[in-house]
């Protein structure tokens, strides 16, 4: 898939790709860019001739302990038997590169991962295209895979100095929450804000209460949306990529987070029905903590408020904020009118 940017920053980007793949034992052909979002991420070759992914990382977002933990918890998860990237060495046994102030960019680091070979499930806001019966039993697949990555997390002893970010109460509804202030950020109505401070004042206090209930907490992905569930082969099994946001969290969030985007999908009351059950058939998951799924979907909508909000550049970003903050505030009022 091309990447749309104007050349001067794509030849710049191609230029920092070329210096980080010194260090890596690639083949001399030029970098393919196939995303820029939170990283640049070029599809490379190999001198064995296999496939693999340079990522270059925002300056900012992640210290090098953070990457070089994302790294060690995918190299483990690989070796579990988990479809997901793992590192690709430098040529001096590194797995990490940190790259010097250039002219168009600020200190960074780079990484190369192994290539996924598939197709993303879907992406957002393009309805998915698959018959429904496939549909099912993609979305099992999916929970087998994230009940196993689940329960190899728990399984794992991390290095030391392992250190993610936590998607706990403070991550999600606190002061600093990980992607942002949803409630108060640029580009909201002055209502919008009233509404949103409340609601967020009213979740600390019910997510405080689930947490004093025992919910399944541990490592998670924390960003399974269509675009990083990948179908590979014939049979169409699942492989997950992009682990940038891993860390802490809550188990239902994963869920919650492949569910979100799918809720407007015909075939939903299906697609939920597939992803639990596909979990099940892997890890416990009690009707009890499966209650507090429509919360952490709630959870999950507003994180893109805050995130979105960061990101001004983002075509439509102001009709997308706009869809954001009715969409969680809908779905709050739901969540009030179960309870």
């Amino acid at each position: 898939m091309a990447v749309q940017l104007p050349q001067a920053i794509r030849n710049a980007l191609q230029k920092r790709a070329r210096e980080a793949l010194d260090h890596w034992p690639a083949q001399a052909h030029e970098p393919v860019l196939m995303k820029y979002r939170e990283n640049a991420v070029f599809r490379i070759t190999l001198k064995d001739g296999r496939f693999a992914a340079l990522r270059l990382h925002r300056p900012g977002y992640h210290d090098e302990t953070n990457l070089r933990s994302e790294l060690h918890f995918m190299a483990a998860l690989k070796l579990g038997g988990l479809d997901v990237p793992s590192p690709v060495p430098t040529d001096g046994g590194q797995s990490l590169v940190r790259l010097p102030v250039s002219k168009h960019f600020p200190e960074q680091y780079a990484d190369v991962v192994s290539w996924i070979e598939g197709v993303p499930l879907g992406l957002s806001g393009i309805p998915l295209s698959h018959p429904i019966d496939m549909q099912t039993a993609i979305f099992f697949r999916i929970g087998q895979g994230m009940a196993t990555m689940h329960e190899l997390a728990d399984a794992w002893a991390p290095p030391e100095r392992f250190r993610r970010p936590a998607w706990d109460v403070e991550g999600l509804v606190g002061e600093k929450p990980l992607w942002g202030h949803f409630w108060d950020c640029r580009g909201l109505s002055a209502d919008s804000v009233i509404a949103l401070s409340a609601l967020r004042a009213k979740l600390r206090r019910t997510l405080a209460g689930a947490n004093n209930q025992d919910l399944d907490y541990g490592l998670i992905h924390a960003d399974l949306v269509r675009e990083n569930i990948f179908l590979t082969g014939t049979d169409a099994n699942i492989a997950f990529i992009d682990f940038d946001d891993a860390g802490h969290g809550f188990r239902l969030f994963d869920l919650a987070t492949t569910l979100l985007k799918n809720r407007n999908e015909p075939a939903y009351p299906a697609i939920e029905t597939a992803l639990i059950a596909g979990y099940r058939s892997r890890r416990a998951l009690s009707d009890a903590t499966l209650a507090s799924l429509p919360l952490f979907m709630v959870l999950r909508s507003l994180t893109y408020i805050g995130w979105l909000a960061e990101r001004p550049e983002i075509p439509d970003s102001a009709e997308r904020l706009s869809r954001y903050v009715d969409e969680s505030l809908e779905m709050a009022r739901k969540l009030d009118a179960a309870a």
